[in-house]
């Protein structure tokens, strides 16, 4: 049988499903993970990340289950919304790839005046440092309040922002990559859900087939 028949396009519609069901329950292992060790305590950093994946999750369930029983209205809707998600990651996985050093700042700098006091204080002992850029009256008021390691070995801390500079562009070339990675297998997922659900199961009564 080529590999353009029934029973291929069920079973690669199946695989893809199971992997984008095995990336969902990794993101909510990894954010269990993180908030069981205490590595990041903020509830929407965990939150989001857990939406992100029952998202995932229930987007792989919905195309399973339409893949394994040919079932037209689920296949339809998991096309749509599957389309939709690859159009929202393509165009945040080109954002992280174009934003420049200046761009970066500019955001780091917006970010870090949102946060609470809580999580600002974790990312501070986290990378070691104390305060974020030395450009307002805030920083003296941020470093007085620092608990990083840093402050007690020395006089001075290294400045948290240039410490995020320092990881952001990698960080965001990788996050780029691999949006624009999964964007295109989801865009994959789209053309197989469309081809096999025009395909007629061959098992099948010719009578049923609409």
């Amino acid at each position: 049988m080529v590999c353009g028949g029934f029973a291929c396009s069920k079973n690669a519609l199946c695989a893809l499903n199971v992997v984008y069901m095995l990336v969902g329950l990794l993101l909510i292992g990894v954010a269990a993970w993180g908030k069981g060790l205490g590595l990041v305590s903020s509830i929407h950093i965990i939150g989001g990340v857990i939406a992100v994946g029952v998202f995932l999750l229930l987007i792989a369930v919905a195309g399973l289950v339409g893949a394994v029983n040919h079932h037209q209205v689920l296949l339809f809707f998991y096309m749509i919304i599957l389309g939709l998600v690859f159009i929202f990651q393509f165009g945040i996985s080109c954002s992280c790839l174009a934003i420049n050093r200046s761009k970066q700042t500019d955001v780091i700098n917006a970010s870090w005046w949102v946060m609470s006091n809580k999580t600002r204080d974790e990312l501070e002992r986290s990378f070691d440092c104390c305060g974020l850029f030395n450009l307002t009256t805030l920083y003296q008021q941020d470093y007085a309040f620092c608990t990083a390691i840093c402050k007690s070995r020395s006089s001075t801390c290294q400045m948290c922002g240039e410490k995020f500079l320092k990881h952001s562009d990698e960080a965001l070339k990788i996050l780029g990559g691999v949006g624009l990675f999964f964007s295109f297998t989801e865009i994959l997922g789209v053309w197989l859900a469309m081809r096999f659900r025009n395909q007629k199961d061959p098992r099948a009564n010719p009578s049923a087939f609409l």
